[in-house]
């Protein structure tokens, strides 16, 4: 097989076990299923991808790096941060379903989570902001990156309260980033709200 076709046929299948882990999560989503809707055979899913953990860890990393890409970071503006992972969420919410299926089943692993350098350097980042005093040195890194995107994705399907959609009124998205805003900015005494 050529390496077009190849990456073509690894993007296929990818794009369709988003669509069952996204509608049926890990233990739902089927391998036929998926080997179906990309019009490839089984066999070649698990040479890809080896199983079906392998490739929901593939399709997790492609839609967590995606994020990770697309959401700009600094610990001098966590507001807008989150404002961003906010919009994100709405924009992107198969990343919602994706993480909340994989806690829901057990199957957050060190490897399966962008780890790594993308969240390294945001605490690192965090922890010079709190040294410079722009950010509270009360709260740590971890802890205060963990809180940011909880707040972020309290309107995601994974929230608790109220579920933002796409649709909703601009008004809607307005208010909540808003008040997103101001509680980041309130709760981690960043000087930049």
């Amino acid at each position: 097989m050529s390496p077009r076709k190849s990456d073509a046929t690894r993007r296929r299948l990818l794009d369709a076990a988003t669509a069952d882990f996204a509608a049926h999560g890990i233990a739902g989503a089927r391998v036929d299923r998926i080997a179906a809707a990309a019009g490839v055979n089984k066999a070649q899913l698990y040479a890809y991808f080896g199983d079906k953990l392998g490739l929901f860890g593939a399709v997790f990393r492609l839609h967590a790096d995606a994020v990770v890409d697309a959401v700009p970071f600094t610990a001098d503006d966590l507001p807008r941060y989150a404002v961003r992972l906010y919009e994100t969420a709405i924009e992107r919410p198969e990343l919602i379903r994706l993480a909340t299926w994989a806690k829901l089943e057990g199957v957050v692993t060190d490897n399966l989570v962008t780890e790594s350098s993308a969240v390294t350097v945001k605490l690192e980042a965090i922890a010079e902001a709190q040294r410079a005093g722009r950010v509270t040195a009360s709260i740590d890194p971890p802890d205060i990156l963990a809180l940011v995107l909880a707040m972020a994705l309290t309107w995601s399907a994974a929230g608790l309260s109220a579920t933002a959609a796409p649709d909703d009124p601009p008004q809607a998205h307005t208010r909540r980033k808003q008040a997103l805003a101001h509680a980041v900015s309130g709760a981690f005494g960043v000087l930049n709200p």
